[in-house]
This record gives structure tokens, sequence and C-alpha cells, in this order.
């Protein structure tokens, strides 16, 4: 389990507090979703989940046991929105291959698969793919590196309907081993995802009602 208890984040560049008081727990294998306007601070929740900041008060525990921030990098894979324009590697093979002294092309061949992109190029670059593939190969860089925790920052934005439903697919079978929480501003864009669901407004994570979670 991941518990955010009383947490509070007031960064210098924002006039007041981003989180107040934020409460919120997430179980393994139970996808989780956080809707809210663009400037709610989605982003920062993330940010704090995966180890990017710390919060000025409160505590973030896995387990049952209180995080530092490197833990949490080590614990969370993130996917940040627009993924694409955080690539590094000049190729298919280079992007994957960051951070990792020894990959075993099965391992590579799995993962690919796993989002969908068996058979693609290794020697293709990251810009040449389309916008759906793009997001798909910023999931296979995380899942290389099996977190716990998997963190979706709007991972619908900019692609088209049809595109959307594919990767609310894929995301189905890619929570059932792990934690999976997706922040976003348009949560109709994931009707049927998750049965626990938040509204993200004045700081603080308001529970809705349950959906009828799909099933894959």
């Amino acid at each position: 389990m991941l518990e955010l208890e009383a947490i509070t984040y007031h960064p210098a560049s924002s006039e007041k507090a981003i989180l107040a008081g934020l409460n919120l727990q997430l179980q393994l294998g139970e996808p989780a979703l956080v809707a809210g306007r663009s400037g709610s601070g989605k982003s920062s929740l993330l940010d704090l989940i995966a180890g990017l900041a710390s919060p000025d008060a409160g505590e973030i525990r896995w387990e049952g046991r209180a995080t530092t921030a490197r833990q949490r990098r080590w614990l969370c894979g993130l996917v940040f929105q627009f993924p694409e324009r955080h690539f590094l590697g000049l190729s298919v093979a280079q992007e994957l291959r960051i951070g990792h002294r020894r990959l075993p092309s099965e391992k590579i061949e799995a993962v690919l698969a796993q989002v969908g992109l068996a058979g693609i190029s290794l020697q293709q670059a990251p810009e040449q793919l389309s916008g759906g593939q793009q997001r798909r190969l910023a999931l296979a860089v995380q899942l290389l590196r099996d977190p716990p925790i998997l963190l979706l920052d709007e991972p619908t934005a900019g692609l088209d309907w049809s595109v959307r439903h594919n990767l609310l697919e894929l995301l189905v079978p890619l929570s059932r081993e792990r934690l999976l929480l997706v922040v976003t501003h348009e949560p109709e864009a994931f009707e049927g995802l998750s049965q626990h669901q938040w509204h993200l407004e004045h700081g603080r994570c308001l529970r809705l009602t349950d959906s009828s979670p799909i099933h894959a």
C-alpha cells in the first residue's frame, strides 16, 4: 500500500501551497485515477510520489514504512506528460538501453510485446514513431526497470480517440501486478479503468463514486 498522509507542498515559485493536507491511500493491483483541472497540482502530486520533490509537511509511506525521496525514485516509474519530449536515445534501442549496463535482447523483446510494440524496428528514431507508439515506448522504458509503482501523467494528452482506447486497454493488464496511478484533466477518457477515483481540488483529494472497471 502507498499512503500519503497530511501532505503539504508549497514550492517557492508558488504564492500558496499547491497541496494542503492531502491524504491518499492506494493499493497494489488496483488501478487508481486522480482527476483535476490544469494547475490543480496533479503533476506536483506525481513528482512527490516519484521522489522528484519532497513535501513540506506530511509523510509518504510504502508498505507501512516512511520513505525518503531517494527511496521513492527507486520504487516509482514515472511517464511524463508528452514523454516524447524527454527521449534521449537516437534510436529505439538506445532509448531502451539508457541506464542499463546489460540488457538482454530477450527482455527488450518481451517488454515491447507487453506494450504492443512487438516487431518494431529498434534502429528507428523515437521521433519517427506515431504519437501512440511514442507513449508505448515511454511505458516500455519504465517497465524495463520493473517498478512496483507506475505513475502516468496525462497519458492520453494529444492522442486521438482510437489511440486513447488502445492505450486504455493496455493499462488494464499492466495494473495487475503493480500499483498504477493515472492523473488526468479528462477522466471521461478513462471511464471503466478504475473503481478508485479521486478529484484533486484546493490541494486535497476528494473520493469520487466508484465505477465499474474494465476486465481484460
